[in-house]
């Protein structure tokens, strides 16, 4: 690491204009993810800690969403799969923003769909609305015509930490998976 670190700083600083660069919204400076303790999916607490050495792709919906939320994990699990050998260095965590319908099984059920290895995370409404506040995401319950139902707005992009769990980035919805590729590709190799 120092090696490739000093090897950086000897180039001119045209080739470092001309490095790669990532297709997600860059965080400068990084800084650290902010950590929580969910109720997973997998029976375990859900955390940034359980993940330091991998790439974390952290988003929230809900199971119920009708478009962007199975758009976006079905993209995610797509980008798993491109990836091949190093997608076990990838980890997708997506906490509901519903959790009066999104329970652990309930959850589990519909990650399961996309990709075995994709944890999900809710818990109280107070606790997951603190953990939203310190991500800057919002969701709202839009009520609809029909007795007791509603759907959620909420925001729609991915965040994406690196494996010391620092924020690195956030790809905005709509982005297909070859860029997510691009971005994972060039975080895993610093």
């Amino acid at each position: 690491m120092k090696r490739r670190s000093l090897l950086l700083a000897a180039l001119p600083a045209s080739a470092l204009a001309n490095a790669p660069r990532l297709k997600a919204g860059v965080f400068e400076p990084a800084q650290a993810a902010p950590e929580f303790a969910l109720k997973g999916s997998d029976g375990a607490t859900l955390n940034l800690a359980r993940f330091k050495g991998r790439l974390v792709l952290l988003t929230f919906g809900f199971t119920n969403c009708p478009e962007v939320c199975p758009t976006t994990l079905a993209t995610l699990a797509q980008a798993r799969k491109q990836l091949g050998a190093q997608a076990a260095d990838v980890q997708v965590v997506y906490v509901t923003v519903d959790p009066d319908r999104d329970d652990i099984p309930h959850i589990r059920q519909y990650l399961t769909a996309f990709d075995n290895s994709f944890v999900g995370g809710t818990d109280t409404p107070d606790k997951l609305a603190a953990m939203r506040k310190r991500y800057g995401v919002v969701a709202e319950k839009i009520p609809k015509p029909q007795p007791n139902a509603y759907g959620m707005n909420h925001s729609t992009s991915v965040f994406i930490i690196d494996r010391a769990g620092k924020l690195r980035a956030m790809m905005p919805y709509g982005h297909e998976a070859k860029d997510f590729v691009h971005d994972l590709k060039l975080l895993l190799v610093r």
